[in-house]
C-alpha cells in the first residue's frame, strides 16, 4: 500500500515538474501589448496617431508568434485598425478574457504531459496566446500552436452585435462558450505541430489533419470534443458519409471547412467530423493502439498511397478509396469541344472573335475559372469577355481577340463544376493562328 501511494506521489511530482518545464514555452506578452496600443488608439481621433500606435506598441513589439499569426491570416496594421473602429462593443466585452490567459498555462502544461504519454516521440512547440483580427481562434504555423485570444477566450457574454453577415458565424460559436475549451484547443493545435503538413492536397486529405488532430485530443486529454459538428455528425452517420463520399476528392474544402457556406446539413466544419470517424475507427481495428495514435500523426496525408491505405483501414467507407476514385472521375463533367475549331488545330483564323466550350454535362452556371497553360503569359488566350453560359447550361462562350501566327493556350479550370458540385476535369485549349 505504501509502495503504492510512494509511485502515485512521484507521478503527481513528475507530472507538474513537466507541466512546468512545458509553461516555458507558454507566451502571452502579446496581449498586453495590443491593450496598450488599443488605449492609446482610444485617447485620439487622429488616424495617422494610431497607425504609429498599432505598428509601435503592437506590431513591432510582437513575438514571432504575432508575426506568424498575421502571416498565417494575412493581417495587417490596417485588419487591427479596422476591426478596432467597427466593433467596439466587441473589444470592451472580451478584454478581461484575454487578460486571463496565463491563467490556462499550468492547465496546458499538464494536458500536454498526457499527450507525450501517448505519443513518445512528441517535440516540444510555442504557444502563442496572441490577438488576431477575427480570422482564427487557433493554427499553427512553421512548428508553432498560434491563438488568436480575441476568439479563442471569447464566451457566452462576449457581443457579437455589431458584426457584419460575414461574421455572423461568430454569434454561434460565442454561444458555445470557446474560453471553456481552451485548453483543449491548445491540445488540437499541438498535435498539429508534430504532423507532417497542415495543409492537405483535397478535401479528404485536410479532413483526416484536422480529424487526426481532434481524435488523438480526446484521447490525451480524455475529454470529449467541443465542436458542434462531431456529435451532428454520430447523428447522422449514413447521410454524411455518402455526401462526403461523392466530393472527398474536390481540390477545395468547400462546406465541409472553415466555411459558413449553405448546405444541406445546415452544419458548419462536418469534415471535422468525417476526419475524426475515420481516425477512431483506424484506432478502435489497431491492435496496437499506441502505434495507431502515432501512424495517424504521422500519416503523409500528401501522399494519395499512404492516404487511402489509412482510410481503407479504418473501414469507414463501404468500398475502397481507388473505387470511390475511379467513380468520381467518371462522373466529372468533360469538355467535349470546341465550336468554331479543333483543339489542337494550327490554323485557327485569326478574325475569330468568340470561343465557345462545350460540355458534357450542365453545368452550375455561377462557377468557372480559367488558368494559364504551360507556355505561361506570353502564349495565354487572353478572354476580353465572358458572354456566359449557354441556356441550357451545356456550353459556354467567351470573346477574344487573336493575332496571326500565334501559338495559344487556355486551360479551363476545375473551378467549373456541374449541377451537382462536381468539378470539371480541367482541359487545355491550345491551338495556332493561320498567317494572313
Amino acid at each position: 500500500m505504501k509502495a503504492s501511494i510512494l509511485i502515485f506521489l512521484i507521478s503527481i511530482f513528475l507530472l507538474k515538474a513537466n507541466a512546468q518545464n512545458t509553461n516555458q514555452y507558454i507566451i502571452t506578452s502579446d496581449i498586453k501589448n495590443f491593450w496598450t496600443a488599443y488605449d492609446k488608439i482610444k485617447e485620439t481621433s487622429d488616424s495617422t496617431l494610431h497607425t504609429g500606435y498599432i505598428n509601435d506598441l503592437f506590431i513591432k513589439q510582437g513575438t514571432d508568434g504575432l508575426k506568424l499569426i498575421m502571416k498565417a491570416r494575412g493581417y495587417t496594421a490596417k485588419s487591427y485598425l479596422d476591426a478596432i473602429y467597427h466593433y467596439p462593443l466587441f473589444w470592451r466585452s472580451i478584454r478581461a478574457n484575454t487578460l486571463r490567459a496565463n491563467e490556462f498555462a499550468d492547465s496546458i502544461a499538464i494536458e500536454v504531459d498526457k499527450l507525450a504519454r501517448i505519443y513518445k516521440k512528441l517535440k516540444p512547440a510555442h504557444i502563442y496566446f496572441t490577438i488576431g483580427a477575427l480570422r482564427t481562434n487557433g493554427t499553427t504555423l512553421d512548428g508553432n500552436v498560434l491563438i488568436g485570444s480575441e476568439l479563442a477566450l471569447a464566451d457566452t457574454h462576449t457581443v457579437s452585435s455589431e458584426f457584419p453577415n460575414a461574421l455572423s458565424h461568430l454569434k454561434t460559436f460565442f454561444n458555445s462558450n470557446p474560453i471553456g475549451g481552451t485548453v483543449f484547443l491548445n491540445v488540437h493545435e499541438y498535435v498539429h505541430t508534430q504532423q507532417k503538413s497542415s495543409i492537405g492536397y483535397n478535401l479528404l486529405s485536410q479532413c483526416i489533419i484536422e480529424g487526426a488532430a481532434e481524435f488523438v485530443a480526446v484521447m490525451a486529454t480524455g475529454k470529449p470534443s467541443v465542436t458542434p459538428a462531431i456529435y451532428f455528425g454520430t447523428q447522422h452517420f449514413e447521410k454524411v458519409r455518402s455526401v462526403f463520399a461523392r466530393q472527398m476528392f474536390f481540390e477545395d474544402t468547400g462546406f465541409w471547412l472553415y466555411s459558413n457556406a449553405n448546405n444541406e446539413f445546415n452544419m458548419r466544419d462536418l469534415g471535422y467530423y468525417v476526419g475524426y470517424e475515420i481516425c477512431k475507427k483506424y484506432y478502435q481495428n489497431a491492435k496496437d493502439k499506441n502505434l495507431a495514435i502515432s501512424e495517424m500523426i504521422t500519416l503523409d496525408n500528401n501522399n494519395p498511397s499512404a492516404l487511402y491505405q489509412f482510410v481503407d483501414r479504418s473501414g469507414y467507407f463501404e468500398k475502397p478509396i481507388s473505387k470511390l476514385y475511379r467513380e468520381y472521375e467518371n462522373d466529372r463533367p468533360k469538355v467535349l469541344g470546341i465550336k468554331e475549331f479543333k483543339n489542337g488545330s494550327k490554323k485557327v483564323d485569326p478574325n475569330l472573335m468568340q470561343v465557345t466550350i462545350k460540355f458534357s454535362a450542365k453545368m452550375d452556371k455561377r462557377y468557372r475559372n480559367f488558368e494559364l497553360g504551360p507556355l505561361g503569359e506570353t502564349n495565354l488566350l487572353k478572354i476580353k469577355a465572358f458572354t456566359g453560359f449557354s441556356d441550357d447550361g451545356y456550353s459556354a462562350s467567351f470573346s477574344v481577340a487573336l493575332k496571326p501566327s500565334k501559338q495559344y493556350q487556355l486551360v479551363l479550370g476545375s473551378g467549373f463544376r456541374n449541377e451537382n458540385g462536381i468539378p470539371l476535369k480541367p482541359y487545355l485549349i491550345e491551338f495556332t493562328t493561320a498567317n494572313l
